[in-house]
């Protein structure tokens, strides 16, 4: 059993009510063809290697006494720790969803979740996360090369998970560094040891994948002037105009708490992240590839104020690292207090440092002749950055193109992963459609092949450079660049590594692009707006934004993520009348109002949404918590006047997992469309009255509106 607690509430249902009435052990994904390809050991881990993730050992007793600190749609409804259960299959869920589609949003919900699981509430990260999308969808395009770091971080993320949950030799290393960290019992068995592990591998691991870019809006500006002057092919290097940034202690500057809680970790005062990192990095990797904590310190002072010191390069780790440890602050530090920031904490910050270039190019030289090249890293130096760094090289799939020349060269638009006994053999897919280019490269590879070849016999040293198809050619070509300079960068021995480049048939239909286009800053608020239609009907625009978010956060995770779904959802169902929205002024007809027959399109949609989440998250048909006898603890509490009976019934329908209005199996369209032709008329309101809220609530958003296509 892996969700314990579910199983601990099934068994007290059992006993208080002589019926098997759940909740009932969520099914684990399982894949016929990749076993152990991404998808499979990514949820894997989550599932079986997480179990009790999160969990209180002292509010055990909550299942018995009958006295619960949980939430369900409200306070006090489910114990503590099947709670944490909920959570933790939110997770999995949504990085389900997300590795089937790979699109921004469904990354959006992976962000939610990690950061309302481990750091705090999302409104108050909200812009750290949301900002790095805006930047990159909007002022990218004015770059000669950039892609996607939005998505591309929840796949790094993925990545991770597969990879701890298929190789036996990393799993072994990371408990072996952290062993004093990770807070072993003389109790565990080994089972328990390794979910410690898995648990703490999650949270640390999830802070550097999902974070490591969000110094991105630094680094974009200076490639943006850069790229104005490359247009004109002229390449990057003494006499460029560049950006440097100067009076940086705003972001690198510790706060006293922060000042405080690093002397108490390393009897040592840290003023800056520079001084801090210089420290940890120094610490990991100094012995080992020969540099002292000067060295250190004076190239993380150089990164944001000497880039033609840098290769004429911004480094946006450098912004990453200090940015988080600010964020890491002034939620967990306030929340939990200081002394929660731990030195993982502290290897999260130097991962995300290093993954960039400062390895590459200030450590290792790792594009140097060998003799000159230092060692490729070991993960038993720092496991984390180890991670990081092998990840983000893997992760060059389906990643949006922005800048002029990333959109017109060839990328990897699938992957397939086989990790199994440890190693990664990956087959990265181009698009068929593309079949022309790649043909043409062959042709010129294959002619430059017999140059090299003719001049070698004649006793000549070919200077001539191998023509070049970004991913493709570097997968390809006989040198295998891609894997080459994996292989220069971190050392494969505990997993190798094999890739093979290939084609096919190119499919978005799972991406659910719709005409409707808006910033992910709505999302969000959309999301605390609906749940607070349901208390606050018809004085949307008048009710304070603070008292609605303040409600929304009232609720467990689960029914948070449930309204920014149908937040999400509304680009679907507006497609399917011939509407969209969007905050660009344009010459169609706006919506005042939805007709019948257009919310009796809308309305199935929406219900078949819910429906399908509830049986997503194990929800089963039922109306048993309606009529079984209450407890006599229950009875108690209703004649006392200190609970309604409604509320308890309330609570049972969250300890039981059952809703009278879900349906149970796989169920079909066409059945979940026929049951909700059989829903009384107050049920089925519930279903089409969010639209008509929504065109109220738009319009609070930066000028948002809705249109309709047919004139």
């Amino acid at each position: 059993m892996a969700y314990t607690a579910y199983e601990t509430m099934r068994k007290v249902n059992f006993e208080r009510f002589g019926k098997d009435l759940g909740p009932f052990e969520p099914a684990l994904y399982k894949s016929r063809n990749h076993p152990d390809g991404l998808k499979s050991a990514a949820l894997r881990f989550l599932h079986n290697r997480c179990e009790r993730l999160r969990f209180d050992d002292r509010k055990e007793a909550e299942f018995r006494n009958g006295r619960y600190t949980g939430r369900g749609i409200s306070r006090h409804q489910v114990p503590y720790n099947m709670q944490m259960d909920t959570d933790r299959l939110c997770l999995e869920r949504e990085l389900e969803n997300f590795i089937d589609s790979g699109s921004a949003r469904d990354a959006y919900t992976v962000y939610y979740c990690f950061l309302e699981m481990f750091v705090g509430r999302y409104g108050t990260s909200q812009s750290m996360i949301e900002l790095l999308s805006e930047f990159e969808s909007n002022a990218s395009s004015l770059l000669m090369k950039h892609r996607d770091h939005y998505s591309h971080s929840v796949y790094v993320f993925a990545l991770g998970l597969a990879i701890y949950e298929t190789n036996v030799e990393y799993r072994r290393i990371f408990r072996e560094f952290y062993s004093d960290q990770i807070g072993f019992e003389e109790s565990d068995d080994e089972k328990r040891k390794d979910s410690r592990a898995a648990c703490f591998f999650l949270e640390y691991w999830g802070l550097a994948s999902l974070f490591h870019d969000i110094g991105y809006p630094f680094e974009i500006p200076f490639e943006q002037v850069m790229s104005y002057f490359e247009v004109d092919n002229k390449k990057r290097g003494p006499g460029s105009i560049y950006l440097a940034y100067h009076d940086t202690g705003v972001l690198t500057e510790l706060c006293d708490e922060a000042r405080a809680r690093f002397r108490e970790l390393y009897g040592k005062d840290f003023a800056t992240t520079d001084e801090l990192l210089a420290h940890d990095i120094t610490a990991r990797l100094g012995k080992a590839y020969g540099f002292d904590h000067e060295y250190m310190l004076g190239v993380l002072k150089s990164k944001p104020g000497e880039p033609q010191n840098n290769g004429y390069f911004m480094d946006h780790a450098y912004f990453s690292s200090a940015r988080l440890c600010t964020e890491l602050f002034d939620t967990i530090g306030k929340e939990r207090g200081a002394e929660s920031i731990t030195r993982a904490h502290v290897d999260v910050l130097s991962a995300i440092m290093l993954h960039n270039s400062l390895f590459k190019f200030a450590i290792a030289f790792y594009k140097e002749p060998e003799g000159v090249r230092k060692p490729e890293l070991k993960a038993e130096l720092h496991p984390l950055a180890y991670m990081l760094m092998i990840c983000d090289e893997l992760q060059c799939w389906d990643r949006t193109a922005y800048g002029r020349n990333s959109r017109t060269e060839l990328h990897p638009m699938a992957a397939d992963f086989d990790f199994a006994e440890g190693t990664i053999d990956a087959v990265y897919y181009n698009d068929e459609n593309e079949s022309e280019k790649i043909n043409s490269f062959r042709i010129e590879y294959a002619k430059w092949e017999k140059r090299v070849s003719k001049a070698e016999k004649e006793g000549l040293v070919p200077d001539e450079e191998p023509p070049r198809l970004k991913a493709y050619s570097d997968m390809n070509e006989k040198e295998k660049r891609f894997v080459t300079e994996i292989e220069h960068i971190v050392d494969t021995s505990i997993m190798p590594l094999t890739v093979v480049p290939s084609v096919r048939k190119v499919d978005r239909s799972s991406k659910g692009i719709y005409l409707s286009d808006s910033s992910f800053l709505h999302l969000y608020d959309f999301a605390v707006s609906l749940n607070g239609r349901y208390s606050h009907q018809g004085e949307e625009a008048r009710v304070k934004t603070e008292k609605l978010e303040k409600e929304f956060n009232e609720m467990a995770l689960e029914y948070k993520l449930s309204n920014i779904r149908q937040a999400g959802s509304f680009d679907r169902y507006l497609n399917a009348i011939g509407c969209f929205f969007t905050d660009n002024p344009v010459d169609f007809d706006m919506v005042g109002s939805f007709s019948q027959r257009e919310l009796d399109t809308i309305a199935p949609m929406e219900h078949e949404r819910w429906v399908r989440e509830h049986i997503s998250m194990v929800w089963k048909a039922g109306s048993d918590y309606e009529t079984m006898p209450l407890t006599p603890e229950d009875e108690q509490d209703a004649a006392s006047g200190k609970v309604t009976e409604k509320g308890i019934r309330a609570g049972y329908r969250e300890q039981m997992r059952m809703h009278r209005l879900s349906m149970n199996g796989n169920v079909s369209s066409k059945e979940i469309y026929a049951h909700y032709n059989e829903l009384p008329d107050k049920e089925q309101g519930k279903d089409w009255k969010p639209m008509e809220s929504m065109l109220r609530l738009i319009k609070k958003y930066d000028g948002l509106r809705i249109y309709r296509l047919d004139q």
